[in-house]
């Protein structure tokens, strides 16, 4: 009976080597070859903006209290997910995260789309008490970002550390991060019409956790979220599933007054 060639192969140490060597080149070419043609893969997005160093900030402390662990922010081309969640996400949208957060796990929902969807008032209440605004949520409570005042002395120098992989931060954004991150959180300030002019019209302007007084770390948590999926329309243009963006106009609405007690 013929010996088969693995057989063969397989009482030669060098050859079963090599054999092996040639395998995984060929896996390892699968993987490596597309990314000689990235640039005609990814997507461009004229409109796409920058994080302001107060989103910046913010995207800092959702990685230090470890939401990416529970949360992803990439949602799949499946028509369940692009129903529950929204447009898929396309590489673009992540060109200017460092770290990139995708996540691979979803003890929470999805907030690849979270910007827009609830408002200021919401995301505070949430971040403070989960089960507040959600009865079934196991999601821990984060009542000290809202008591925690945002450091803000060092935003230039995490600009420039984004600049230096590739996030196209300008001077003078690096020299005004301080400012601009009070300016986007306090409405009323002098610095706030000079946040729109260096990062965009389509900049968020409000006092995030509802007190113009003090800059805290939850302003700059809601101030990334309200964000997420919102740099770019361009998942809600000429795509599989497109769809409609957010409208933003009643998102940073100062919340209802409370209804009067009864005879009172």
């Amino acid at each position: 009976m013929a010996e088969f060639f693995h057989r063969k192969i397989e009482r030669s140490a060098i050859g079963f080597v090599l054999a092996i060597i040639a395998a995984a080149s060929v896996g390892g070419i699968v993987e490596i070859a597309p990314l000689f043609t990235i640039d005609e893969t990814v997507e461009e997005a004229p409109d796409m903006r920058l994080y302001t160093p107060l989103e910046l900030a913010g995207r800092n402390i959702y990685i230090r209290e470890g939401c990416y662990a529970c949360h992803s922010q990439m949602i799949r081309t499946l028509r369940d997910e692009v129903e529950r969640y929204g447009p898929y996400s396309l590489a673009v949208e992540s060109q200017y995260d460092h770290p990139m957060l995708w996540g691979s796990k979803r003890t929470g929902p999805d907030l690849a789309r979270i910007g827009g969807k609830y408002s200021d008032f919401w995301h505070v209440a949430h971040l403070t008490n989960p089960r507040d605004v959600v009865p079934e949520s196991n999601m821990p409570a984060y009542p000290w970002l809202a008591r925690d005042g945002l450091e803000t002395s060092d935003l230039g120098q995490h600009l420039a550390a984004q600049r230096a992989v590739g996030v196209p931060y300008t001077d003078e954004m690096i020299a005004n991060a301080q400012k601009d991150a009070i300016g986007q959180a306090s409405p009323d300030s002098p610095y706030a019409a000079a946040v729109r002019e260096r990062y965009g019209e389509e900049t968020q302007i409000s006092t995030f956790d509802g007190v113009a007084t003090e800059l805290t770390e939850m302003d700059a948590l809601v101030a990334y979220l309200q964000v997420l999926g919102l740099l770019t329309n361009a998942a809600y243009q000429d795509t599989a599933a497109p769809g409609e963006p957010p409208d933003l106009e009643e998102l940073t609405a100062p919340a209802p007054a409370p209804a009067p007690a009864p005879g009172g």
